[in-house]
C-alpha cells in the first residue's frame, strides 16, 4: 500500500534558492541573521542581503557564468551562507566539500563535478591549492574569512567593493542545480547529488508545519553546513523564516554549552553523539541551558533510552527525531513539535506532499502492510534530479515510477508513525557522516601486503558506528599488523573515514557474483 501524509499538500516552490530563503531579508533590516559564536561578528538580515548581492556581482565580474560549479570548502562561518547564496545568485551550482578532505579526495570531487571555482578559508588554502593542481581546470581560488588576501589569492570580501552590476541570471528552478553535495547513496563511492532549486525550496516548505521557526528564535549551528542536514536545518530553514543563527565551526562541548548559555539558544538540531554528551557528560551541569525549548536529532539512529535520558536531564519535551537522506533534499519525516506523546523511537510522520511505500523484504513485487517491515521507498517533489553523470546509479536508486529506494528497513504503526528498524544498505554512519565501505575496501586493496578486504560498520562502547576492516594478508605478509592497516588508511582519507578496528581473516565471504556477503560479517559481530 501507499502511505500518504496526513498533512495538506504544499505548493511546489519554484524559486531560486537565494530568493526562497532571502526574499524577505532586506525588509527584516537590523534583525540579527548570523552571529559568530566564537567571536563578536554579527551580520544583520540587511547585511546578508546586501553582501550576497555584491559578492554575486564580484563573482560574475571575475568570470563565473551560469551553469558553472563552485566548490565551497569551509567549516561553518558566518560567511559560508553569504558565499553559498552569492554563487547561487550568480547562476552557479555549489558543491560543498568536507573541510577535512585530503587534497586527493577534494580533487576527485573537483574533477567529478567539473568545478571551476573554489571558495575556501585561510587554514585550508594549502589543501585547496593542492587539490586544484591535481584536478586541473580551476579558474580561481578565493579566500572567505577575515584574513587578508595572501600569496596572490583574493579575498571574497574584497568583492564587496565592486562597482559591477548585480548579475541578471535566468534560472529555471525546476531544472537548474542549486546544490551538488556528495553522497554514497545506499552503497558505493560518493556521487554528486543533483538537487534543484525547486527540490530544496519545496522541502523547506514541507518542513514548516512540523518545526516552525521565526523571528526571536535562536538556532545553534554546530552541525556542518556542508552536510545536507546542516544546510537545510541550520542555514536555509532558519534564514528563510527570520530566525537568528549562532554559528560554531565545530563541536567542542564546552564551547557548545557556553554558546547556548550566552546566546540563549532555544532550539538545537543535532546528531546522536551530541545527545549522548548532553545526557551524560558532567560539564553539562556547569552551564545554564534553561533557554532550550526543544531538540531535534537526525543523521543517524538515536537510541530511545538515550533520548529519554537527555530530555529528562534538561527538563525538555521528548527529543524529536527526523528522517531523510541527501537524495531527498533531505527530509521526508519529522516528529511534530506539537505531538504530545510520540512513541519512543519513531522518526516521525510523512511530510506534506510525500508518499511512502514499504517494499516487502521477501517479495519485491509486494508492499508491506501496517506493522510489517519493508524497505522504505519515497516519492515526492523533494526527490533529487539524479546522480551527476551516473545514469545507471540513478536508475538503480529511483525506479521508473519515481520511487526512491532508500535501502532502509522500516515499519509503520496504525497511527502513521515510522520506525527505522534496520539498514539493508551498506553505508556506515560515523557520527552522522557517510562512510562508504566500497571506498575503503578499494583503498585497502592498494596495499601491497593486503590480498583481500571487507569493511562493515560495528558499534563501539559509546554506541557510535565505526568502520571495521576484515583483512586477508598476502602470502608471506604475516607481519602486517592492525596498526599498519589503520595508519595506511588514515594517511589517505579524511579523519571521519578512518578504519578504527581491524580483524585478520583467512577469507572474505563472497557470493558467486563476487559481492561481499556483509551480512555474514555482521552476524559474526552479533550485530
Amino acid at each position: 500500500m501507499v502511505f500518504l501524509s496526513e498533512y495538506a499538500d504544499v505548493p511546489a516552490v519554484s524559486q531560486p534558492i537565494h530568493e526562497a530563503v532571502l526574499g524577505r531579508a532586506a525588509e527584516r533590516g537590523d534583525t540579527p541573521a548570523l552571529i559568530d559564536g566564537t567571536g563578536d561578528v554579527t551580520l544583520t538580515y540587511a547585511q546578508v542581503d546586501l553582501f550576497h548581492r555584491r559578492i554575486a556581482a564580484g563573482l560574475a565580474e571575475a568570470g563565473l557564468r551560469p551553469g558553472d560549479v563552485l566548490a565551497l570548502h569551509s567549516p561553518n562561518t558566518v560567511l559560508f551562507p553569504i558565499a553559498f547564496y552569492a554563487a547561487s545568485r550568480a547562476g552557479a551550482a555549489v558543491t560543498t566539500v568536507h573541510p577535512l578532505a585530503t587534497p586527493e579526495e577534494f580533487a576527485k570531487q573537483l574533477r567529478d563535478s567539473a568545478a571551476r571555482w573554489i571558495v575556501t578559508v585561510s587554514p585550508l588554502l594549502e589543501t585547496a591549492r593542492l587539490a586544484a593542481e591535481l584536478a586541473g581546470g580551476v579558474e580561481e581560488i578565493l579566500i572567505c574569512d577575515q584574513a587578508a588576501a595572501q600569496d596572490g589569492y583574493r579575498s571574497l570580501q574584497a568583492m564587496l567593493g565592486t562597482s559591477a552590476p548585480e548579475p541578471e541570471v535566468a534560472i529555471d528552478p525546476d531544472e537548474d542545480i542549486a546544490a551538488l553535495p556528495y553522497s554514497s547513496g545506499t552503497t558505493g563511492i560518493p556521487k554528486g547529488v543533483m538537487l534543484t532549486h525547486r527540490s530544496i525550496a519545496t522541502n523547506l516548505a514541507q518542513l514548516e508545519p512540523f518545526i516552525p521557526m521565526g523571528p526571536g528564535d535562536r538556532i545553534l549551528a554546530v552541525l556542518p553546513f556542508f552536510h545536507i542536514y546542516g544546510l537545510t536545518a541550520l542555514m536555509n530553514a532558519p534564514l528563510r523564516k527570520g530566525a537568528t543563527v549562532v554559528v560554531l565551526p565545530r563541536f567542542d562541548l564546552d564551547q557548545f554549552l557556553a554558546a547556548i548559555e550566552k546566546h540563549r539558544i532555544n532550539a538545537l538540531y543535532v546528531a546522536p553523539p551530541i545527545v549522548l554528551a548532553l545526557a551524560k557528560h558532567p560539564a553539562v551541569a556547569q552551564y545554564d541551558l534553561s533557554s532550550l525549548e526543544y531538540i531535534v536529532c537526525s543523521a543517524a539512529p538515536l537510541d530511545g533510552a538515550l533520548a529519554r535520558a537527555c530530555s529528562e536531564r534538561l527538563n525538555l519535551p521528548p527529543i524529536r527525531q527526523a528522517y531523510g537522506m541527501t537524495e531527498l533534499s533531505p527530509g521526508t519525516h519529522v516528529v511534530p513539535l506539537e505531538a504530545p506523546d510520540p512513541p519512543s523511537g519513531t522518526v516521525g510522520k510523512l511530510l506534506p506532499s510525500t508518499e511512502m511505500r514499504l517494499v516487502s523484504l521477501t517479495d519485491p513485487d509486494r508492499d508491506a502492510a501496517v506493522g510489517e517491515e519493508g524497505e522504505i521507498a519515497i516519492r515526492g517533489p523533494q526527490v533529487m534530479k539524479g546522480y551527476l553523470g551516473r545514469p545507471d546509479a540513478t536508475a538503480a536508486m529511483i525506479d521508473a515510477d519515481g520511487w526512491v529506494h532508500t535501502g532502509d528497513v522500516g515499519r509503520v504503526d496504525e497511527e502513521g508513525w515510522l520506525f527505522v528498524v534496520d539498514r539493508v544498505k551498506e553505508l556506515i554512519k560515523y557520527k552522522g557522516f557517510q562512510v562508504a565501505p566500497a571506498e575503503l575496501e578499494a583503498l585497502l586493496l592498494t596495499h601491497e601486503r593486503v590480498a583481500d578486504a571487507a569493511v562493515i560498520g560495528v558499534y563501539d562502547e559509546d554506541g557510535t558506528e565505526i568502520p571495521k576492516a576484515y583483512v586477508v594478508r598476502q602470502a608471506g605478509a604475516g607481519d602486517l599488523t592492525a596498526t599498519d592497516v589503520i595508519e595506511f588508511v588514515a594517511g589517505k582519507v579524511a579523519p571521519y573515514k578512518k578504519i578504527r578496528r581491524v580483524e585478520f581473516v583467512d577469507t572474505v565471504p563472497r557470493a558467486a557474483s563476487g559481492k561481499i556477503l556483509r551480512r555474514e560479517l555482521r552476524e559474526r559481530e552479533g550485530a
